[in-house]
């Protein structure tokens, strides 16, 4: 009797307790306890496993998605049928663009130490001993815009010549050509690699994180896209051009948005220009609208559509611009990644640029200037007009009756404007005959008299050839390792 007697008192006093305990604590939830409660231990390495797992797997995968959608956007990029598309688009080209382009001759360029040269077009009239104009078109604008200027120049007895800038025209898009199928997904996965050694293998993650985008997709779209530093790389185009084809001393004329890469030049080489013309030209404004052919299908149905395109011609450019001419951007757009230039070309488009700052400089202080604006577009491009004007208040000023791109609908008022100021300035002094030749050329030219031994046979001085050649440059375009067109299938 004595243990059941001690049993009860037990289970009462613990029942006690926990009436104790329920009466000091009324508002506790009745909740079930853990059968096996674990201990407590701050020191446990197994801790911090579960999110370090999580971390690793997320990182991992980071990686593994960017590289797969980077390799696949490659593949389909490289492995489309190119070839044949860009021969069939080149010879459905309208007769006045073809002929256009038989006047002009392909210049190898070099961008950038990290990107494969590329070539580009340029156009050519006049006589080669008279003031040179050098006409740099905006954006989605090419020579094609210039031709009519071009033919109006040459018969004032000036060397016109105008050029397709990178991604525009017949000129290849900076950073697509040269690289072969091979050669651009193996260089982008040998970035992607670059970039992991260098940041390590979580910086994906991070980035990831902080962007919300897939930092080795957008390594391959920088492969193939125009650089987003467009002044320097545009400006190193057109100097390699201007020293290729001997042209300066030259009178630059910059259009729309050539603005930026234009002075970029002359900042940079300022002996080799007498005078600037600015043409409707405005940093932070281009006439184009080239974001719309940006936005998905919206820029496929406006380049796929004649009337559509030619309408937005007109609304942003000439309102008076030809149906022909309109089928002609058109097509050019359509062609060797037009549209995808035209896109990342306005989206790196410099509005930071300070006109009035560069007036300032040292290289503008004595630079002959003139600017030509159209007072008939809109009273809001007037003023504009006006606020050029007084940046540049040391500038010769002169309005013109045509468009955003006056060269298509008001040619020959905009040729007398710069045949005037161009002839009114000095006369340029080429020095090209009497400057001596590199060391580097002058072994070149022993090494092929060394090797021509002692044929003479041919019955004139080979030794004076390169006096009328361009160094290989001069040759007119012939497209063959572009559509596999030889030269003189035209006829």
């Amino acid at each position: 009797m004595a243990e059941p007697s001690s049993s009860s008192s037990s289970s009462s006093s613990s029942n006690g307790e926990e009436i104790k305990e329920e009466e000091e604590n009324p508002k506790s939830p009745l909740l079930p306890r853990p059968p096996h409660p674990q201990p407590t231990n701050l020191t446990n390495p197994n801790r911090n496993s579960s999110p370090s797992k999580a971390f690793a797997f997320w990182a991992y995968f980071t990686v593994s998605v960017s590289l797969l959608s980077f390799l696949l956007s490659s593949l389909r990029s490289h492995f489309q049928p190119n070839n044949n598309d860009q021969l069939s688009w080149f010879l459905s080209l309208p007769q006045d663009l073809l002929l256009h382009h038989s006047h002009g001759k392909l210049i190898k360029v070099h961008v950038s130490p990290y990107l494969p040269p590329i070539q580009v077009f340029v156009v050519e009239q006049g006589p080669r001993d008279a003031e040179t104009v050098f006409l740099v078109p905006g954006l989605g604008c090419n020579s094609y815009s210039f031709r009519k200027v071009l033919t109006l120049l040459a018969s004032r007895g000036v060397r016109a010549v105008a050029v397709d800038l990178p991604g525009s025209g017949f000129s290849d898009a900076m950073g697509l050509e040269g690289s072969g199928r091979w050669g651009g997904v193996f260089g982008g996965l040998w970035d992607v690699y670059s970039e992991i050694k260098e940041k390590g293998l979580f910086w994906a993650f991070d980035r990831l994180v902080e962007t919300g985008q897939m930092p080795y997709e957008e390594i391959g779209d920088k492969r193939q896209s125009f650089p987003r530093d467009g002044l320097a790389e545009t400006g190193r185009v057109i100097k390699q051009v201007i020293d290729s084809m001997a042209l300066a001393p030259i009178h630059l004329v910059v259009h729309d948005s050539a603005l930026g890469p234009g002075v970029n030049y002359v900042s940079m080489n300022p002996a080799s220009v007498r005078s600037v013309t600015f043409l409707d030209s405005a940093a932070e404004s281009a006439a184009f609208p080239s974001w719309i052919l940006g936005v998905p299908l919206v820029g496929q149905m406006i380049l796929r559509s004649r009337s559509m395109f030619t309408g937005l011609m007109r609304l942003c450019c000439s309102r008076s611009m030809e149906d022909s001419a309109a089928e002609a951007y058109r097509l050019l757009l359509k062609g060797k990644d037009g549209r995808k230039a035209v896109v990342a070309a306005g989206k790196g488009l410099n509005y930071s640029f300070n006109l009035g700052e560069w007036i300032d400089s040292e290289e503008a202080k004595d630079m002959a200037l003139q600017v030509l604006w159209s007072n008939s577009w809109s009273d809001r491009w007037i003023d504009e007009g006006r606020r050029s004007a007084s940046a540049i208040s040391q500038a010769k000023f002169a309005y013109h009756s045509g468009g955003r791109w006056p060269q298509e609908d008001a040619a020959e008022e905009i040729t007398e404007r710069i045949v005037e100021f161009v002839t009114s300035l000095p006369k340029s002094i080429r020095q090209t005959e009497s400057e001596p030749l590199p060391e580097h050329i002058k072994n070149m030219f022993e090494e092929a008299d060394h090797g021509r031994g002692h044929d003479h046979g041919h019955g004139h001085d080979h030794g004076h050839d390169h006096d009328h050649h361009d160094h290989g440059h001069g040759h007119p375009a012939s497209y063959t390792n572009m559509y596999g067109l030889g030269q003189g299938w035209m006829g």
